[in-house]
């Protein structure tokens, strides 16, 4: 038999070493873990801003189902823009899906087809010059007749698929600051894109661009009955979304 000493410092070092260095599979995301990303319930309070706590929890159901539907891959953002709002406050969220941090709260403007200083009427077709609702994907920039501007992939069939197309894209623009907004009573418009003021444009693209998705909202009735984002893969499945969401 070992002296109790000896016992005694083996299981010291047992311990030591599994505090200095755990288990490999302790230290990986849980399907549990993973899916928690995308409940509202998850997000401390503060994180969202001004941005309303059911517009977030749709924008969260719907990175679900586009993660899960393999849509997107290694999510990284979350950028939400809530058109009910007057273009002269601040719409546009953008938030680290694996921090769950907010990153960026700023104005956008919306197409001049959409209305005013408040957006009322919205379209997938070319040359309306209107903003369209649902979910982008975020994909490569290019120097454009906008300057710096991200190109996006629109995945809600009817709503916004025509995006890619229309050339509808996100990109810095001189009528979009606080500046315009108190002198005019609203910001200016663009052609259907999300127009963002210059001084922050390029960060943000460079933030969002790749991993992110974008969930344009408005109280369409349309499109909140029928999107698929919205309803048939809107539950989080545990185990795709561990498969999918790596690093989440």
């Amino acid at each position: 038999m070992f002296p109790r000493t000896c016992v005694v410092a083996g299981l010291f070092v047992v311990l030591l070493a599994a505090l200095v260095d755990p288990p490999l599979a302790a230290s990986r995301p849980t399907p549990t873990a993973a899916a928690s990303v995308f409940s509202v319930e998850a997000w401390p309070a503060a994180a969202l801003g001004g941005l309303s706590r059911e517009i977030f929890n749709l924008a969260l159901g719907a990175a679900s189902c586009a993660v899960r539907s393999g849509d997107v891959e290694d999510l990284a953002t979350l950028t939400v823009i809530d058109y009910s709002r007057p273009s002269t406050k601040k719409r546009l969220w953008v938030f680290d899906v694996r921090t769950r941090t907010r990153l960026y709260e700023e104005l956008v403007a919306h197409g001049r087809g959409t209305g005013a200083n408040l957006a009322k009427a919205f379209s997938n077709q070319p040359e309306s010059h209107q903003s369209s609702l649902g979910l982008f994907r975020t994909e490569d920039t290019y120097e454009g007749k906008n300057g710096y501007s991200l190109r996006l992939h629109g995945l809600d069939e009817g709503y916004n698929d025509l995006a890619y197309t229309r050339a509808i894209v996100m990109h810095g623009a001189p009528y979009v600051s606080d500046k315009i907004a108190r002198s005019k009573g609203r910001l200016g418009r663009s052609w259907g894109c999300p127009a963002l003021r210059e001084g922050i444009a390029r960060e943000v693209i460079d933030t969002v661009k790749g991993r992110g998705l974008i969930f344009a909202y408005y109280p369409d009735p349309a499109w909140l009955a029928s999107s698929k984002y919205l309803h048939d893969c809107a539950s989080p499945d545990e185990a795709s979304l561990s498969a999918r969401a790596s690093g989440l």
